[in-house]
């Protein structure tokens, strides 16, 4: 068993399934989003893109470009929240969490493609 594979596998899924757990949920009810299952499903993704840099192949470089997009897409709903909750007079409304929810939609789907690839490698590769 490869324990750097084990490694990537883990964080390319939690980042998935964290970004999922924040994701689903009514988009106008802020209540049903957690704040810190968004902070921890950035930080998790952070540490995948940094995970992916080593990879010089094609595939490697399709999982870093999904991995970015996921980041933009998380870091944005992420300042997106602060905007609403921290620095708009409005708080935190329907509105603003159906965008960050959003943003958090369009990460879930770059990670969606990032773990469709991992599974097809792994059922891909060939012992030598």
């Amino acid at each position: 068993m490869n324990l750097e594979k084990v490694v990537f596998g883990f964080f390319v899924l939690l980042a998935a399934t964290l970004n999922f757990g924040f994701f689903i949920g009514d988009l106008s009810r802020p209540e049903l989003h957690n704040i810190y299952e968004l902070f921890a499903a950035v930080v998790v993704s952070l540490i995948a893109t940094v995970l992916k840099f080593g990879d010089r192949t094609q595939l490697g470089a399709v999982h870093l470009a999904t991995s970015l997009v996921a980041d933009l897409q998380l870091v944005a709903a992420a300042i997106a929240w602060t905007y609403a909750a921290h620095i708009s007079t409005e708080g935190v409304t329907a509105g603003s969490t159906a965008a960050v929810v959003s943003l958090s939609g369009g990460a879930l789907v770059a990670n969606t493609v990032s773990v469709v690839l991992l599974v097809v490698e792994t059922v891909s590769f060939h012992r030598r």
